[in-house]
């Protein structure tokens, strides 16, 4: 009598099970200590801004047009309509914090499991190292848009209790209605989350290299923030366009009448060209790798 083969084989996973699997990533992406510790933080900046705007135009001061320090056109409208802390707090998060949350979640994917013993007991269910990889990236994507939901919710909160809200002048100086502000600055958050989607793949497959969760956050928050030092430097001007972190403040075109689609669109190419490219190469080292512990 022929001797049974492993569980699982021979079997393809039903698509049931592999929304189940998403269904567990995502529950345990969100009932990490770490995870919640990150969303705590990033609801809290909207507050400090916020504090801090009204701290310094309680007394009569001024933030002045544009800020002088070269941010968003829209920074300077915060005291006249709270909704625009929306769009301040967001400026604010995607340089650093927004990505950094990412770079930890994303880099924790793999590199967690395999570090904490569990990756291995993942592999042994039918749905295999593919639909795995694509349930971690899936459910970095949806931390992705909540992290990014819970900046603007908090900021609008913060903004509705400090400032007055109503008709929302654009910066292009078209003035719309307090429910089509709404509209773009959902429009905004979506925008700003999709900017992520590339740190996400790049923080998933320098998850896939090592089996330390605690290194590969560190080594994709250390890239993140070399990546945003070269942006900056006037010399390496030919390759600011590809690098993906350059056209992250295009949302703010989602504030003109009409819309300038052009940066906005070329962001969110260059963040699907990022997704391909890691997400590729997380890919092949994943379903290549000797999963030994």
């Amino acid at each position: 009598m022929p001797a049974d083969g492993p569980p699982g084989a021979g079997r393809r996973p039903s698509p049931l099970w592999t929304l189940g699997l998403f269904r567990s990533e995502i529950v345990t992406t969100f009932r990490r200590w770490r995870t919640l510790a990150l969303l705590a933080v990033l609801a809290g900046v909207p507050l400090l801004v916020g504090v801090a705007v009204r701290i310094e135009t309680g007394d009569g001061g001024s933030l002045g047009e544009g800020g002088g320090g070269g941010g968003p056109a829209f920074i300077a409208q915060v005291t006249n309509n709270g909704l625009f802390l929306v769009f301040t707090s967001l400026a604010a998060t995607l340089p650093f914090f927004l990505p950094m949350s990412i770079g930890v979640v994303a880099g924790d994917a793999i590199a967690g499991e395999a570090g904490g013993g569990t990756l291995r007991y993942l592999l042994v269910a039918p749905a295999g190292r593919t639909r795995l990889l694509l349930a971690k990236y899936a459910a970095t994507l949806v931390f992705c848009l909540v992290a990014t939901l819970v900046v603007a919710a908090s900021a609008l909160v913060v903004g509705a209790l400090l400032f007055p809200l109503g008709e929302v002048t654009l910066i292009s100086g078209t003035t719309v209605s307090f429910a089509e502000g709404l509209l773009r600055a959902l429009a905004v958050a979506v925008a700003v989350a999709l900017s992520l989607t590339g740190i996400a793949a790049l923080g998933l497959f320098i998850s896939t290299l090592t089996n330390s969760g605690i290194a590969a956050m560190a080594a994709t928050v250390g890239l993140l923030i070399t990546v945003q030092i070269l942006d900056t430097i006037p010399q390496l001007h030919a390759v600011h366009p590809y690098l993906f972190p350059h056209h992250w403040l295009s949302f703010a075109d989602l504030l003109r009448d009409p819309v300038y689609w052009d940066e906005i669109l070329s962001n969110l190419g260059l963040q699907a060209l990022y997704a391909a490219v890691f997400g590729s190469a997380a890919w092949a080292r994943f379903t290549a790798r000797d999963i030994t512990v």
